[in-house]
């Protein structure tokens, strides 16, 4: 087996190349994009999409008549869909961008692959294994059409950093990453909660398809615009926020799939109806013997959003800004050094148009948004199970 910091050396020599290639431009070839959940995500990524050169919107689509008809400032003139399904038979559609809850994704995904469009997927990937199984399948299925995950630091320039910083005789040997994900807002403005419009009805919305696969309920505007309160639709922060820097640090370190995951905590501050915890820890342990772990909670700001690894010759600080701290103890000629690889604006969705020219590949792709979303549902179980959960690589279940 080779040693840690053979494998260290490898993957930040692999990364660097393919930043760098990253960084040329594809032909100027037309791509016409619809989206599938045309909401606040949604519309941002449209933007987004349309800033970008030589894109077209072919249509939109959404189970919220509001959201169809708000669309039409991005793109005027572009259909508008309730069923995703009605979107997905225009011929002259090349591929979608899919922004809708996390327990939705695998059958728009899916759906979408098979109908022979390049996929943009949000982020968390999947909502379970039997859903990343599926979407992995399907992938498979589609040959050589792009898809790209939308974990959009795999994009930035801090790629380029931390897999220069992350050479053996900096580093030494990387045992753990210690991650934060702090957040506070007024009191009385609970994090995630949004007014319910009065205009949220059965006859507005379709109820039958936000569900998709989900337990069968009574329609509830609360559960339908507020879904990140709830277990049936999402994790909360796991899936919100953690997924984003495990997609990051999986990315440039290579890590595989957890073997054991703990996750504790509770609601402990907001006693509004929501499900999901607002204080949590987690603890993934994966087999390159790198213990990561993450605080979130939404009291308190103080730590804000962070990420150390910690090296026995050095640290890798990532926030807004990624530097390099050389442990003084094994590296006292070592200095300090801070990122400068410049991040491009719309760089994960260029990446994405690049990737359906055939250019290069997308910088997220879905063995690893696979891995992420598998971390993300260990987290979830084991806080559900309230016990550490172990990872089955041979039969691919949680155990």
């Amino acid at each position: 087996m080779q040693s840690r910091r053979n494998f260290i050396g490898k993957v930040a020599t692999g990364l660097a190349g393919t930043l760098a290639a990253s960084n040329v431009l594809g032909a100027n070839d037309r791509v016409r994009l619809g989206v599938i959940g045309i909401g606040a995500r949604g519309s941002e990524l449209l933007r987004e999409a349309l800033a970008c050169p030589n894109t077209d919107c072919a249509g939109v689509a959404d189970i919220y008549t509001k959201h169809l008809e708000a669309a039409q400032a991005i793109a005027p003139g572009a259909p508008g869909y309730l069923d995703y399904r009605r979107l997905l038979e225009d011929p002259s559609l090349d591929a979608v961008l899919i922004a809708t809850p996390p327990h939705l994704h695998a059958g728009q995904f899916v759906a979408s692959l098979d109908a022979g469009k390049h996929v943009y997927q949000e982020r968390t990937m999947a909502f379970t294994v039997e859903d990343a199984r599926r979407m992995r399948a399907a992938a498979q299925r589609a040959g050589k059409l792009a898809v790209q995950i939308g974990h959009q630091a795999c994009s930035s320039g801090h790629v380029m950093d931390a897999a220069a910083f992350l050479k053996p005789e900096l580093m030494g040997r990387i045992t753990g990453i210690r991650a934060h994900f702090f957040r506070n807002t007024p009191r009385g403005k609970p994090q995630w909660a949004r007014p319910v419009h009065p205009d949220m009805t059965p006859e507005n919305v379709a109820w039958e398809s936000f569900l998709g696969e989900a337990p069968k309920r009574d329609f509830d505007a609360n559960r339908y615009h507020n879904w990140r309160f709830f277990r049936d639709y999402s994790g909360g922060s796991v899936t919100e926020n953690l997924c984003q820097q495990l997609a990051f640090w999986y990315k440039v370190l290579g890590l595989q799939i957890p073997h054991a995951v703990t996750m504790t905590g509770g609601l402990y501050l907001w006693k509004d109806g929501r499900e999901v915890p607002d204080t949590m820890h987690v603890s993934l342990e994966h087999a390159e013997e790198i213990l990561f772990s993450w605080g979130s909670g939404f009291g308190n700001s103080q730590l804000g959003v962070t990420e150390d690894v910690l090296g026995t010759d050095g640290t890798i600080s990532r926030s807004q800004q990624i530097r390099y701290t050389p442990q003084k103890v094994n590296r006292p000629a070592g200095n300090e050094m801070a990122g400068t690889a410049r991040t491009e604006p719309r760089a994960h969705l260029q990446n994405f148009l690049d990737a359906i020219r055939g250019h290069q590949p997308p910088n997220c792709p879905v063995d690893l948004g696979f891995r992420v979303s598998i971390a993300c549902r260990m987290a979830m179980e084991s806080y559900l199970q309230q016990r550490t959960v172990l990872w089955d690589p041979a039969r691919e279940e949680i155990v």
